[in-house]
């Protein structure tokens, strides 16, 4: 860590808040009041991106020029009261997974060539766009998403916002650590075994996946309808905007959900008050999770309560799926990689030169096999949500670990699913789901809830987050987050 103690003003990074401290409902806000303008919060943002990047790799390109003159357009729409959508002159990143045009889209990869038109927006940021969203840039990401933290033989080790010796999560961490430090409030990631919950849970930061196809995708994911698009943002309040804005359908994506049955920010002022809420600490003791961890969840838990929501201890009816997700992991990491000679395949990640091979070895009765227990976990959350309109449980049993590893030393995990098991679930049972932040460890890092939903029930499970942000249970990451070396 010698090269980062060279930076002195590491302090100075977090700087006042200011306008980089602000949510997006609340610069919407100040736009419509003439309070500030969206040029000057782009500068801020951009500013604020160009300072991190050094300390915590959060960016793999990002696009002062063009940012800046969306920020411009976005300044006249909003002197003419002409507002684009509800998203204008809201600064954005954007997970380097997901097109978006005017630059290229290399997944965390070597083999992938910069050249190309680079013309086209996949449905979210597409969305975005015509609502009038300023674009910083892309966010790294592990190579195509493969695993839950974000190191990548393209761009490095993305660090963690708290402690920068730890990891900032993954695949969304690029994502989630620019949110944490100001970069944006709104971030696109996607989830396919946790990928949004997780770097939002080590950041200390909301994320959401929300149920499959809720939010369009294109081009369609390798990994199949595992894979979600969802926000990350400085609390629920925000992604709840983000999710009216992205959340429709989109010609492309065949599997897309169609428009939702009302606005998700409309829905946020309901509360919790008699929701049957589900609280599950260790899935049935399956799970070991920290004591710290556990501690902060039950708070959150207890406050639930306090707010009129049904709490009680249960578990949902399922052992660890992992070794059919495993399948269908491993099946998408071959399929992503099928195309690439040997030599390409040299170039990349050793994890997923691993598990891509393991899934070229797997057949086609094997991939059946795993949608079967797919399926049967479906049926059985389907019926558990008969009881319990949510389940909460820790977003993870650990708090952030070294950076630059796949899993935590000394405790035996092969792969990233083992410091998991409460988030891969729920990308097999297509639910949404959510990653609140509701405390810190004894060293000031961050933990996360989960709380999750039955399918289609996005509304339910924002609700539960903003609620534990407006009783202060939950807060927003500071703009510039702790910064300990």
């Amino acid at each position: 860590m010698s090269e980062l103690t060279d930076l002195t003003s590491l302090t100075d990074l977090m700087g006042p808040q200011g306008l980089t401290g602000l949510s997006a409902v609340r610069l919407v806000e100040g736009y419509r009041g003439g309070e500030f303008s969206p040029v000057e919060v782009t500068r801020a943002a951009l500013e604020r991106a160009e300072r991190v990047q050094p300390v915590v790799n959060a960016f793999v390109r990002i696009d002062a020029e063009s940012a800046l003159a969306q920020a411009r357009e976005s300044e006249g729409r909003w002197r003419r009261g002409e507002p684009a959508g509800a998203v204008d002159g809201v600064p954005v990143t954007v997970k380097d997974i997901l097109l978006m045009r005017g630059g290229p889209t290399l997944k965390g990869s070597r083999t992938i060539s910069v050249e190309g038109s680079w013309e086209e927006d996949a449905p979210s940021v597409a969305r975005l766009r015509e609502q009038g969203a300023v674009f910083l840039g892309k966010t790294t990401t592990p190579e195509f998403g493969w695993k839950g933290v974000t190191d990548s033989p393209l761009s490095g080790v993305t660090r963690n916002p708290y402690d920068l010796s730890r990891t900032a999560g993954g695949s969304s961490g690029g994502a989630a650590a620019a949110v944490a430090l100001g970069a944006g409030p709104l971030a696109l990631g996607t989830d396919g075994g946790g990928s949004v919950r997780i770097p939002a849970a080590f950041c200390g930061v909301f994320g959401l996946k929300p149920t499959y196809g809720r939010v369009a995708l294109y081009p369609a994911s390798a990994f199949g309808t595992l894979a979600h698009v969802g926000p990350l943002t400085r609390d629920a309040a925000d992604a709840a905007l983000m999710l009216d804005v992205i959340g429709g359908p989109d010609a492309r994506d065949w599997s897309a959900l169609g428009p939702p049955p009302g606005s998700f920010v409309d829905a946020l002022s309901e509360g919790v008050r008699g929701l049957r809420i589900a609280y599950s600490a260790s899935l049935g003791g399956q799970v070991a999770v920290q004591p710290a961890v556990a501690h902060a969840v039950r708070r959150a838990v207890e406050a639930l309560a306090g707010l009129g929501a049904y709490v009680t201890e249960a578990d949902p009816d399922f052992t660890d799926p992992v070794e059919a997700f495993h399948t269908l992991w491993f099946s998408g990491a071959a399929r992503v990689t099928q195309r690439l000679g040997p030599r390409r395949l040299e170039l990349l990640d050793p994890g997923l030169r691993e598990v891509r091979e393991a899934g070229a070895g797997l057949s086609a009765l094997d991939y059946l096999a795993a949608v079967d227990v797919r399926m049967d976990l479906g049926r059985r959350m389907g019926v558990f949500h008969e009881r319990y309109d949510l389940l909460v449980t820790p977003t993870l049993p650990v708090t952030a670990f070294e950076a630059g590893v796949e899993v935590p030393r000394g405790v035996g995990y092969r792969r990233w699913t083992g410091w998991t098991p409460f988030t891969y679930p729920f990308n097999l049972t297509q639910q949404p789901a959510a990653s609140v932040p509701v405390g810190v460890d004894e060293g000031g890092l961050p933990v996360g809830l989960q709380v999750v939903g039955a399918r289609h029930r996005d509304d339910l499970v924002l609700r539960v987050g903003h609620a534990l942000y407006e009783a202060g249970v939950a807060v927003p990451a500071p703009a510039g987050g702790a910064f300990r070396v």
